[in-house]
């Protein structure tokens, strides 16, 4: 099965977003370097073309390169809208929602529609072949991660403090996960990528 990887940028409190579900300077370093991240990124849908620093680059091209499908929950759906058919990666998306796709919404657009965290993920192994599955952050990613059904934790800690917002891990309800030791440590110019296994607990 795909390997599986809740993925966001977050603050150094473990802030998504901000109440108001604003980003601020979280995303500020996808557009601050020298090194294109795709050759086409669909500026009118992401707001300009992908430009980090060197390390960043190679680190987010590796993760973009191997994602088959992103798994995301109907908020961030709604919010971008889809990324109009075109998320920054991966080559279908499974959206968590009670409510269908919308009518007419971008038909050629490999997007699907999962009732529930558990139908979500087991969609996107699925879809997935030997590529791997994005799982976005906040209340889908967390509940996944409780459910466990995420193999690492992957953030990208950007220096700034929110005081508060929407968390990383939505709201877990069992208390202290622990992960184990980070196997990726990379610097990036104002961001720093991290990625954490996920401890399985002995069958």
């Amino acid at each position: 099965m795909g390997t599986t990887y809740l993925h966001a940028v977050a603050s150094l409190d473990g802030y998504i977003a901000d109440e108001r579900d604003e980003v601020g300077p979280l995303h500020d370093w996808y557009f601050s370097g020298d090194h294109p991240l795709v050759d086409d990124d669909h500026p009118e849908v992401h707001g300009a073309p992908f430009k980090v620093s060197a390390a960043s680059a190679e680190y987010v091209r590796g993760m973009w390169a191997r994602q088959s499908v992103l798994v995301v929950g109907r908020h961030q759906f709604d919010l971008t809208n889809g990324w109009e058919g075109h998320p920054p990666a991966s080559d279908h998306v499974v959206v968590v929602s009670h409510r269908p796709k919308p009518d007419g919404w971008h038909p050629e657009a490999s997007y699907h529609f999962a009732t529930s965290v558990e139908e979500g993920i087991a969609r996107a192994q699925e879809l997935a072949g030997d590529g791997e599955i994005g799982v976005g952050a906040g209340d889908v990613g967390g509940q996944a991660l409780a459910l466990g059904l995420i193999d690492h934790v992957a953030i990208d800690v950007v220096p700034v403090v929110f005081g508060r917002g929407k968390p990383f891990f939505g709201t877990l309800t069992d208390g202290h996960l622990m992960l184990g030791d980070p196997d990726v440590v990379i610097q990036g110019t104002g961001v720093l990528h991290l990625r954490y296994p996920v401890r399985r607990a002995p069958s």
